[in-house]
């Protein structure tokens, strides 16, 4: 039985966050373990979006099998889509700079595109 498109591709978000989890969870335990500066930490959520990002474009390519560059940045643009949305609806308030966010976009989007080309 095949799948539609649609589910393929939110079950590939739902990969990259529950990898985001994972890799967030860990980043708490180094967090706590070895006091970590700002700039360390800035770098380890850096590294969190281009790792889910990357495999989830990857898989993406993998499940779409044409198109696989444009399902990867689909897949990025969507996961940071949810994630400028879930953190809007908690905050209440945008704190970041536009151009930090326009930067985490670029990474996601990026990220997700050639996960979607090595697919």
């Amino acid at each position: 039985m095949s799948t539609s498109k649609p589910w393929r591709l939110i079950r590939t978000l739902i990969i990259s966050y529950i990898l985001s989890g994972l890799l967030l969870l860990i980043m708490t335990f180094l967090l706590y373990k070895f006091r970590l500066s700002e700039m360390q930490i800035t770098v380890g959520i850096y590294a969190t979006y281009i790792t889910a990002c990357l495999t989830g474009g990857f898989l993406a390519g993998k499940a779409m099998k044409s198109k696989r560059f444009f399902w990867g940045l689909l897949t990025g643009i969507l996961y940071f889509a949810v994630l400028f949305l879930m953190s809007s609806l908690q905050d209440q308030a945008v704190t970041a700079e536009f151009s930090q966010i326009l930067m985490i976009l670029g990474i996601c989007a990026l990220s997700g595109m050639f996960g979607g080309m090595i697919s």
